[in-house]
């Protein structure tokens, strides 16, 4: 979908949304921006050994079981 053909058809929803809701549309989109413009991003290389490591932790054992990690959360 070309640049033209989306703004054409979010110009087009637009004027069906509230004005309660055109506000909370730019605030997401404000947020999104602000997510992208602080995002760090990880090489595809760190990010394969990132995954290395973590599979290598499991087989090990090293994990919290999930009903266990719940358990833990209820205590906070």
């Amino acid at each position: 979908m070309t640049a033209n053909t989306l703004k054409k058809k979010i110009d087009g929803y637009l004027p069906l949304l509230t004005i309660k809701q055109q506000t909370l549309l730019l605030e997401i989109i404000k947020n999104l921006l602000n997510v992208d413009i602080e995002a760090k991003r990880i090489s595809r290389k760190q990010y394969n050994i990132e995954i290395k490591e973590a599979v290598t932790s499991i087989e090990k054992g090293d994990f919290i079981k999930h009903e266990d990690a719940l358990k833990e959360l209820s205590k906070w």
